[in-house]
């Protein structure tokens, strides 16, 4: 298991940018799978971004070429940088972490995003 937490949620404007953090208690490098998930409410969670550990980010076909995950400097945080932000992105967003391809997954407290004017 793996330790995560969120933080960057905020009340934006559409067409506004947010970028989210999460620190995790051990190496990403460690990692084999991190990601991004989101909840709306009355709506099931759903996969936003997945970054797996020698291979391609993935993302949710609506958030392509406007949200990017990455790794950062600290060899423990990842980011999701969320540009041209639509009212239908508001949720809140949860950070998760596989170990292995066979481990259970860990999840963050999660951040609330909220896309209004």
């Amino acid at each position: 298991q793996v330790q995560l937490v969120e933080s960057g949620g905020d009340l934006v404007q559409p067409g506004g940018s947010l970028r989210l953090s999460c620190a995790a208690s051990r190496s990403i490098s460690s990692i084999f799978t991190m990601g991004w998930y989101r909840q709306a409410p009355g709506k099931e969670r759903e996969l936003v971004a997945e970054l797996t550990s020698g291979g391609p980010t993935n993302y949710l076909d609506s958030v392509k070429g406007r949200f990017t995950m990455s790794r950062g400097n600290a060899k423990n945080t990842v980011y999701l940088q969320m540009n041209r932000l639509k009212p239908d992105d508001t949720a809140v967003y949860y950070c998760t972490a596989r170990i292995t391809v066979v481990s259970s997954i860990s999840w963050g407290q999660g951040t609330q995003v909220t896309v209004s004017s």
